[in-house]
């Protein structure tokens, strides 16, 4: 009996990008009409981190004003919409990428570094960039969408830094994808 190797699915062409910056500009529109508040990651990743927290510790998210702030208020802090966007944001990219035929696990890595090493390097870059969004008060996506959206001069000062900063390390890290 002769096999017939199965033919692998050819993944999706990508969205044009200014028709999915179009995209985004509606969804940041509507946003805004709707609740009064622009889009945002670090809000709802904050509140999940201090619901996780307030099981553990909560003494410590009671002493704490900004933690306790996000657990408390207006009834459980899950209760947030930007949580929720949290939850369609990785739903939406997991069918996304289910559908266009690109979902498959796998660490990309240049030569001269190990796949471990590559996800110890996104841990503590991760872990960076989550602090540096919350001493801005707000994440690239909070920042340069919605804050760019109102001309926030805060939120332009914000892009320039992390361009900036992505172009110096991109330079210092070359090695070590080429």
């Amino acid at each position: 009996m002769a096999r017939q190797a199965k033919a692998e699915r050819q993944p999706a062409r990508y969205w044009d990008p200014y028709l999915a910056g179009a995209i985004l500009g509606l969804v940041l529109f509507a946003t805004f009409a709707v609740t009064g508040h622009g889009l945002g990651a670090s809000g709802g990743m904050a509140r999940l981190i201090a619901a996780a927290e307030g099981q553990l510790a909560p003494d410590h998210v009671q002493r704490n004003p900004e933690l306790a702030t996000a657990v408390g208020g207006a009834g459980h802090p899950l209760d947030h919409w930007l949580v929720w966007m949290l939850v369609g944001v990785f739903i939406g990219g997991l069918v996304s990428g289910l559908l266009a035929g690109r979902f498959r696990l796998t660490t990309f890595h240049g030569p001269q570094i190990t796949p471990r090493s590559r996800w110890a390097l996104a841990l503590i870059g991760g872990t960076l960039v989550g602090f540096g969004a919350r001493m801005a008060r707000g994440c690239t996506s909070g920042q340069a969408l919605s804050g760019g959206a109102v001309l926030s001069v805060g939120s332009f000062v914000f892009m320039l830094s992390v361009f900036a900063g992505g172009y110096l390390l991109a330079y210092l890290f070359r090695r070590v994808w080429n």
